[in-house]
């Protein structure tokens, strides 16, 4: 592979993960949906105990659209891309900050995640495509029940876009 070619990769493949945080940020699903495979793994047991699932890109969607509109804002933060590329297959660690914000009677209307993702991209014709994603928390600060608020308020109102 030429230099070239590699750093469009590498372009091309920080563009998707940005696409991630702007997608949940913005509430943008359908982008949010567009950088996922059809079939993924998800870990996300570093923070929450359950162990990695085989997902469909669907049910990822859906199960974020169950939530996060349920905040007030939130912010995730990318930095510090680490991207190797072998062929049409690549990995990308990623430093993350999340914040999610809800105002609420119930203690701190905020919590913190903060750590790293691990990416697992493959190339599918032009583009590139999560197949799996490890959230790796090293640190997180404040009320762990927002998201509990968050899950409620959604289902209260029925809507998958921002609640006010």
């Amino acid at each position: 592979m030429d230099e070239v070619a590699r750093l469009k990769d590498k372009s091309d493949i920080q563009q998707t993960i940005l696409n991630y945080a702007w997608g949940i940020d913005s509430r943008d699903w359908k982008l949010f949906r567009s950088i996922f495979a059809d079939d993924l793994v998800m870990d996300f047991s570093s923070y929450s105990g359950k162990p990695a699932s085989k997902i469909t890109g669907d049910e990822w969607v859906a199960g974020c659209q169950a939530m996060l509109p349920g905040f007030d804002a939130t912010q995730h933060v990318l930095t510090n891309f680490m991207i190797e590329v072998e062929e049409d297959e690549a990995t990308a660690i990623v430093y993350m900050k999340a914040e999610h914000f809800i105002a609420n009677v119930l203690g701190d209307n905020a919590h913190t995640l903060g750590g790293h993702y691990i990416h697992k991209l493959k190339r599918h014709g032009e583009r590139w495509l999560i197949h799996a994603t490890t959230l790796m928390v090293t640190w997180s600060r404040g009320n762990r029940q927002v998201y509990e608020l968050a899950r409620q308020r959604v289902a209260e109102s029925g809507s998958n876009t921002h609640i006010s």
